[in-house]
């Protein structure tokens, strides 16, 4: 269903209304792709945890046990990527001339840091959204949703800025290039990396300051 939504919400701005690449082409396509964010939150919820971002599952299975973490990493992000990987080709056979993903446009080094900022970036923001504002759905939804399409502007000429391992697997099985090193490299390996080292550094920063805070109140208690 991911995949899919991109490419309509796309379709639907240049080609359903006609709008080509002008300024209000793409304005729209940012707030079409923000309804589409709050959409998939709103799924997320209903379905008590359901996820379309290997990166996602992942950050909280580190947190989680041991079990949970086997559980992510055998079935919930290998369903991630058949999914993908059939969402794109039933994409290719219904529009043919859709093109074919994101594509790497700098070379491997500065992409994989291009991925791991944007990754780590992304997850960090997430994190802190779940313990600063946990019941708040709409601003939470708001906040992380804006991020991600900065995030995603800001590295789309460089790697497609995608932050989603899954969704690029499925263009990449389509072209034939998902076991290079660079796709290996840049879309998996680095954002994974990130994802880690986002849950670590903010674990790292946050826990102490929690702590403290819990100190202070008990001695002015």
């Amino acid at each position: 269903m991911w995949v899919w939504s991109g490419i309509l919400v796309k379709m639907f701005v240049h080609k359903g209304l006609g709008m080509g690449q002008q300024a209000e082409a793409e304005i729209l396509r940012c707030s079409l792709s923000i309804l589409n964010m709050f959409f998939f939150t709103f799924l997320a919820k209903v379905t008590k945890g359901g996820a379309y971002n290997p990166l996602t599952v992942l950050s909280s299975a580190i947190s989680g046990d041991f079990a949970n973490f086997l559980f992510t990493v055998g079935a919930r992000i290998p369903a991630q990527v058949i999914g993908s990987i059939t969402g794109v080709r039933l994409i290719i056979q219904t529009f043919p001339g859709i093109g074919l993903g994101p594509r790497l446009n700098v070379d491997i080094h500065r992409g994989a840091l291009t991925e791991g900022f944007l990754t780590f970036a992304i997850v960090t923001i997430s994190l802190g959204l779940a313990r600063k504002i946990p019941g708040s759905f709409f601003m939470k939804t708001w906040i992380s949703s804006v991020s991600k399409l900065a995030l995603h502007i800001l590295g789309s000429d460089l790697t497609g800025g995608c932050m989603n391992p899954a969704a690029v697997m499925g263009w990449a099985y389509a072209r034939g290039d998902h076991i290079t090193k660079e796709h290996i490299l840049v879309y998996w390996l680095a954002p994974i990396e990130a994802t880690l080292l986002a849950v670590w550094t903010f674990r790292l920063v946050v826990k102490p300051i929690t702590e403290e805070k819990e100190k202070v109140k008990a001695k002015s208690e």
